[in-house]
């Protein structure tokens, strides 16, 4: 078992390294040391032996025990995951996500899973070309209400709620104009109102509707036809030599190829009282089956 381990974390290191060496072809041979020896780079994470990963609370990506001080959350276990894979040892740093990009242009940490890449992000931030997992914009639905697609809420008897300025009000905007739309400043804010009787349904992100359902205890997660999906990914510093970015994807998808992302996120629904085989899967392919 060791030798298999060891022999996937050459393959994995090697396939990055060769793919930052391709794009280097040409250079001075002075300049291509310079940029290996870059901080955040994949060599000097490695020499360090520490992955530095930015954690902030969030469920269910990220989550403190604060009993024990320990964190939880698919983020952190993915990243947990791949200081494994490398052979060191990963080190939550606390950050907001606020603060999340600044913190990786200041070099305090190597890496934030489950932050989207956005174009304005993007300006300040690297990421890696494979998504980490994909969710899907759901709808909690209030018991005794029964849809299965968008068009079935678009009329102004509907009363859906959403968080204020998130991509589910956005899109909820343009998807349901002729419904009664009802914005909030934050999901636990629409769960109470939710509680409270005064909507059919709400509209999250189905990972984070998941948490949400699991506080009011009610109600029903479906994901609409046509199903919104949207890609997640990690950020990290955007420097000149891409080694560590390349490896994060390449690595990101063999544990979402794998189902291993997967079920990292089903261990962190366990482990918080939540019974996994009824929550839509973070793998866009099961979500067209039965």
């Amino acid at each position: 078992m060791s030798e298999e381990i060891n022999g996937r974390r050459a393959f994995l290191t090697a396939a990055a390294l060769g793919g930052g060496a391709a794009v280097l072809v040409g250079g001075a041979t002075a300049a291509v040391a310079q940029t290996a020896s870059a901080p955040g780079t994949l060599q000097a994470i490695r020499d360090r032996g520490e992955l530095r990963i930015a954690v902030a609370p969030g469920e269910p990506w990220f989550y403190k025990d604060q009993r024990s001080g320990e964190w939880y959350g698919l983020g952190w276990g993915v990243g947990v995951a791949l200081a494994k894979e490398l052979g060191i040892k990963a080190t939550p740093v606390e950050t907001t996500w606020g603060t999340a990009i600044a913190g990786l242009q200041a070099g305090q940490f190597d890496v934030m899973f489950t932050m989207d890449a956005t174009p304005q992000r993007a300006l300040a931030a690297d990421f890696p070309v494979q998504p980490m997992f994909y969710y899907a914009q759901g709808v909690l639905l209030k018991d005794g209400v029964t849809v299965s697609t968008w068009e079935e809420m678009n009329k102004p008897e509907f009363k859906i709620g959403v968080v204020l300025g998130t991509s589910p009000d956005r899109d909820i905007t343009v998807r349901l104009p002729k419904a009664t739309i009802e914005r909030f400043p934050s999901a636990d804010e629409t769960g109470a109102a939710f509680v409270a009787g005064r909507m059919d349904a709400i509209s999250l992100f189905h990972p984070a509707l998941v948490m949400l359902q699991s506080k009011v205890k009610r109600g029903s997660i479906v994901l609409p036809e046509p199903i919104r999906q949207s890609p997640s990914s990690a950020g990290v510093p955007n420097q000149a030599d891409k080694s560590w970015r390349d490896w994060l994807g390449l690595s990101m998808d063999y544990l979402y190829q794998t189902g291993q992302t997967q079920k990292i996120f089903d261990e962190y629904l366990t482990y918080r009282g939540i019974d996994a085989s009824k929550v839509p899967a973070i793998m866009r392919e099961r979500w067209t089956k039965a």
